[in-house]
């Protein structure tokens, strides 16, 4: 009698050991929203967009639409070739212009931030007085902006290619049918992925500065030989 109550006692325990569930393992930390970044570039003392900046906002309304992101930031920049309190206006002017054109690519009027840098935060450092492509612009965030973990131009090649294309062209402007040119008509055409290179390259060696002075695409670090 004994021996069958301790092989009864010893089944059941056995059933209720096969039946019981593990615990319920923690859930993994919510990752970090990415932020997505644009840019858009503006001739000098102007706040106009071109029609390379309508096309480049279009991608940014179109990106804020597809990852249902609460807040978009237009931050506008300008060079040092003008006086600080003119410059600060003009950046409020050139991000309140891409806020505009956000509105009309259905982007909602208060989802959008705008903010004015004046000449504070350059791309590329110069003296004062000096007209630099790459400083005239707005910076468009969806997300949030602290995610960014390289410079934002990086988030649209078509951008980053025009910005190298501006510069070769202003410092090397008596040269023509050159591979830097047959790079240019590339990145023109769309084909950023061999364009890119050889215009980073070609700055490099003629030490002229790259549109995020550490930085090669997509954001690679860059360390000089």
């Amino acid at each position: 009698m004994i021996r069958n109550l301790v092989i009864a006692f010893a089944a059941a325990s056995f059933v209720a050991a096969c039946s019981s569930e593990p615990p319920p393992q923690p859930a993994p930390p919510p990752q970090a929203a990415q932020a997505t970044s644009f840019m858009v570039f503006f001739d000098w003392d102007r706040s106009d967009l071109s029609g390379q900046a309508q096309s480049t906002i279009q991608q940014a309304s179109n990106a804020f639409k597809s990852t249902g992101a609460a807040r978009i930031t237009a931050t506008g920049h300008a060079d040092r070739s003008g006086p600080e309190n003119y410059n600060m206006a003009l950046s409020l002017r050139r991000a309140n212009a891409v806020k505009d054109a956000l509105v009309r690519n259905g982007v909602p009027a208060g989802a959008i931030s705008v903010v004015g840098r004046g000449e504070s935060q350059p791309l590329v450092p110069t003296a004062d007085g000096v007209r630099e492509p790459q400083n005239r612009r707005v910076e468009i965030v969806i997300g949030d902006q602290q995610a960014r973990g390289v410079p934002a131009i990086f988030a649209d090649p078509r951008a980053y290619c025009k910005a190298l294309s501006d510069k070769w062209r202003q410092y090397r402007t008596s040269q023509i049918d050159t591979p830097e040119a047959a790079a240019i008509a590339r990145c023109e055409a769309g084909d950023y992925a061999s364009g890119i290179p050889v215009l980073e390259d070609a700055h490099i060696r003629a030490n002229i500065p790259l549109p995020s002075p550490g930085y090669r695409w997509p954001g690679r670090p860059y360390t000089p030989a």
